[in-house]
């Protein structure tokens, strides 16, 4: 999460993280359904003029792969371009063979090695190899945009046309799950390269492609650009190219209309989709028969910290203090306000990623013991302040209202919360300085691996925020400098969850909720799955 993460990073970054990001992936947190729709297959025979129409409120930027970390910007981009690794439907913790066959991982989890597909062509028949994908991954970092982090410290060779290698400085076993991201499609490297592109260092002032991407796609994707614009509507046309199974509708088009508007849309329409109804307005459609309505848990963690830093607070370091807080919350409240498909998160790795603990794991309400560890602290009627964005709402839900029963909840135990929240433009800049007393934030994906989650440690990026300075607890700083190297992943998942077991016994964090995701669509829709890493797949819905 490179210069600024998650919430300051894009608009991606703004609304899947405050995006990313992501989405589920296994039936014990598939959330409330009013409706299920039977998922796609993909394989569904093309239905002749059948147009597919997909309403969702933009932060469309660009065409261009490349330079996307939007949330529909990634829903145009991963239907334009093939990666080479993929997600299959909603499951975002198991990455599989695209334009890559398969693909090897050195047991220090520096290199990996991709075996190219040598039957995939671009949409002008030219056939894909190596040398494209090394252009576009270079591209891409040396762009310098929002995406580039992904690839962070990471070079891209190829010894032959159907070998990719990837070197990363650092072990990072969660490479294979940040290659699916539609940031990395794969474009056509002599296309791109006369058209202004360049894959070379300097290409954030040298890159002229843009523009040229923005009109006309140079991917292998299930679909070709027919128009794009920012602010209107996109859209998509089946591209007869395509070396996957055909995708069931012909066109595709992505409308930027508010959720408002959908709610009245998705009632109308046929072959529709919504995606940005809040859980409030998901419940009005569970009596329309024209409607099936999907909601599951989210990715996006919203969390409560107390700082660590005493030069913030006299209050807010002590342990018991801090106790006191996490057995005061009322979890059950929080997942009730979020609404449909909600649910508590029992650790800051959301419940669809390897290294999730189970509700099992869950923080419970105690009031006796949280005002006892009030007692232990040995402070008197305590005031802090809670700092929070007044002004941001996602997911349905306003961060004004979720300040306002921290503060009930934590009345009752005998803490007074002064809520202190500020637009976003201010209360950011207070988070990110690390000057919030107690803080009301949430963390969306940049990946869909539990590496993401490493800044919440002693040191790291959300760890300083909440004024938790590296050495603060060497043992779990130990423990996340292992995990975030491990190449099994069964032992990684496994360290993960201790990580965030010790994180909810001696840290200054408390998870709150995942709300919910909800996916509306037309009855008939199948395969309409949402999946955090691009929202929905439009080759992968059917009728």
């Amino acid at each position: 999460m490179q210069p600024s993460r998650n919430i300051e990073r894009s608009s991606r970054a703004l609304f899947a993280a405050i995006r990313t990001r992501r989405s589920v992936t296994l039936s014990a947190v598939l959330g409330a359904f009013i409706a299920v729709t039977a998922c796609a297959s993909g394989n569904n025979p093309p239905a002749a003029n059948h147009v597919l129409v997909v309403d969702k409120s933009f932060d469309m930027k660009t065409a261009d792969p490349q330079r996307e970390f939007e949330v529909s910007g990634g829903i145009v981009a991963k239907a334009l371009y093939s990666t080479l690794l993929t997600f299959k439907g909603a499951d975002s913790a198991t990455p599989v063979p695209s334009v890559a066959k398969s693909y090897t991982a050195s047991s220090d989890a520096k290199t990996y090695t991709f075996k190219l597909r040598t039957d995939i062509k671009f949409s002008d028949g030219t056939t894909l190899t190596s040398a494209d994908v090394v252009f576009s991954f270079n591209r891409l970092i040396n762009i310098k945009g929002n995406p580039s982090f992904l690839l962070a410290d990471v070079t891209v060779s190829a010894p032959d046309a159907s070998t990719v290698v990837l070197t990363s400085k650092e072990a990072n076993p969660a490479i294979p799950f940040i290659i699916p991201n539609p940031a990395l499609g794969i474009v056509n490297s002599k296309v791109v390269k006369a058209h202004g592109g360049t894959d070379q260092p300097g290409a954030d002032k040298a890159d002229q492609a843009q523009s040229f991407l923005d009109v006309q796609s140079e991917g292998t994707g299930p679909y070709t650009l027919k128009s794009f614009s920012t602010t209107s509507e996109v859209d998509l046309v089946a591209n007869p190219s395509y070396w996957g199974p055909k995708p069931y509708y012909s066109t595709v088009v992505i409308r930027n209309i508010q959720a408002p508007a959908q709610l009245i849309n998705i009632q109308k329409g046929t072959d529709e989709v919504a995606l940005d109804l809040s859980p409030d307005q998901a419940s009005t459609l569970s009596g329309a028969g024209s409607v099936q309505v999907k909601a599951i848990p989210g990715p996006n963690v919203f969390f409560l910290f107390s700082n660590n830093n005493s030069q913030i607070s006299s209050i807010t370091p002590n342990k018991h203090f801090q106790n006191a807080i996490r057995y005061g919350l009322d979890y059950q409240s929080f997942v009730q306000l979020a609404g449909a498909g909600a649910i508590q998160t029992p650790g800051v790795v959301p419940s669809m990623f390897l290294g999730a603990l189970s509700q099992a794991d869950a923080v419970k309400r105690d009031l006796t013991k949280a005002k006892a560890e009030l007692a232990a602290s040995g402070i008197s009627n305590p005031t802090v302040n809670l700092g929070f964005p007044s002004d941001f709402t996602l997911n349905g839900l306003s961060f004004s209202t979720l300040a306002q029963k921290v503060q009930a909840n934590l009345q009752e135990v005998g803490i007074k919360v002064n809520l202190t929240g500020s637009p976003i433009s201010v209360s950011l800049a207070d988070y990110r300085a690390g000057k919030e007393q107690l803080g009301l934030w949430l963390w969306g994906p940049d990946y869909p691996d539990p590496n993401d989650y490493l800044v919440f440690l002693p040191g790291q990026l959300v760890g300083l925020r909440a004024g938790w300075a590296a050495g603060a607890d060497p043992s779990l700083e130990s423990l996340g400098t292992q995990a975030g190297s491990t190449t099994n992943n069964t032992e990684r998942g496994q360290l993960f969850q201790k990580i965030q077991r010790q994180l909810n016994t001696e840290g200054p964090f408390f998870p709150l909720i995942q709300p919910g995701q909800v996916v509306a669509a037309s009855k008939g829709v199948t395969g309409a799955d949402y999946n955090p890493t691009w929202t929905i797949d439009v080759a992968g819905v059917g009728g």
